[in-house]
């Protein structure tokens, strides 16, 4: 590794030790930032240490509405981002203002509102509960039987847990730009050149896709799954930064990235924003912040309190 590399690295763990700061990293993050977080995970589980962290300094590096939920769930830390830009197509799917007007035009439904936890403050704010990938299961079987459910943002994780639950839910129209770019043709060809491979892939995807994975699974559960399988080559259907983490937990397998009929795995753009030499400024300078109006981080607080409660 080039020594200005090393030198950058090292920059960084100074930093955070003087600023008292404590570095979270979604799975989609590139393997250099990944190796320095102090956190590295799915939502559910980077909601969790964001609520249960003593440090001063929340340095997020994932994308805006996870920065987001930190500053939730911590009004009075410092709550920064690499990148400012690093947005999330499912949450630009379903602006606030819109789901506010849908909810009041549709008020004699008395919906149960879940979202999907990739969706703005705002957003969370106007729902009763929020899920990842990792609980919706759960929340939907806890959701009451005597209202119906409208699940937001993204309607393929939406269709998957009705295939899991039997429970019928009216879907906002929604989806994950990069997980959408899968398809039933992509995952079928590198099916066919790795035989003996078992296919996982997050139910994000399309169902056509889901159709074809012997396990659908959330990105903390794909661990798991690799880890136990009983083959050696196993294709891995979803954001390529995932690939990183699971060849550190896994090392004896062959994971292979599933391809879409654009290239050869999938990144996510804004996921990639995120870069070392953002990580160590947002650290010096403590910018860019995350700040939320009291108004909608305190409601938007409830829901997300009421998930983590119930995924125990």
């Amino acid at each position: 590794m080039p020594a200005a590399a090393l030198d950058l690295k090292q920059a960084i763990r100074d930093l955070k030790k003087e600023r008292n700061a404590v570095i979270l990293a979604h799975n989609y993050q590139t393997g250099d930032i990944q190796d320095l977080a102090d956190y590295v995970g799915d939502s559910l589980g980077l909601a969790y240490h964001a609520k249960e962290t003593d440090a001063d300094v929340i340095v997020f590096c994932g994308v805006h509405f996870m920065a987001e939920t930190a500053k939730i769930v911590n009004p009075s830390k410092i709550v920064v981002l690499p990148d400012k830009d690093a947005g999330c197509s499912l949450e630009q799917s379903c602006p606030g203002p819109e789901l506010e007007a849908f909810l009041k035009a549709n008020a004699d439904k008395n919906y149960y509102v879940i979202a999907y936890i990739n969706c703005s403050a705002h957003v969370k704010a106007l729902c009763d509960v929020i899920c990842t990938s990792g609980n919706a299961v759960k929340i939907v079987n806890k959701a009451p039987a005597d209202r119906p459910i409208l699940f937001v943002p993204d309607e393929n994780l939406g269709a998957w847990v009705m295939e899991q639950t039997g429970r019928k839910m009216d879907l906002w129209k929604g989806n994950c730009y990069v997980h959408v770019e899968f398809t039933r043709e992509s995952i079928r060809r590198i099916k066919e050149e790795h035989p003996g491979a078992l296919v996982v892939a997050h139910p994000e995807c399309t169902q056509a896709v889901r159709l074809l994975a012997d396990e659908v699974c959330s990105t903390e559960k794909m661990v798991t799954f690799c880890r136990n399988a009983p083959v050696k080559d196993i294709i891995v259907v979803t954001e390529s930064g995932m690939l990183h983490r699971l060849r550190k937990e896994c090392p004896d397998k062959n994971l292979i990235a599933g391809p879409t009929d654009r290239c050869a795995c999938a990144d996510c753009r804004y996921m990639k924003m995120n870069t070392l030499e953002k990580l160590h400024s947002c650290l010096e300078k403590l910018e860019p912040r995350v700040e939320l109006p009291e108004d909608i981080r305190s409601r938007a607080e409830l829901p997300l309190l009421r998930m983590l409660e119930q995924s125990r």
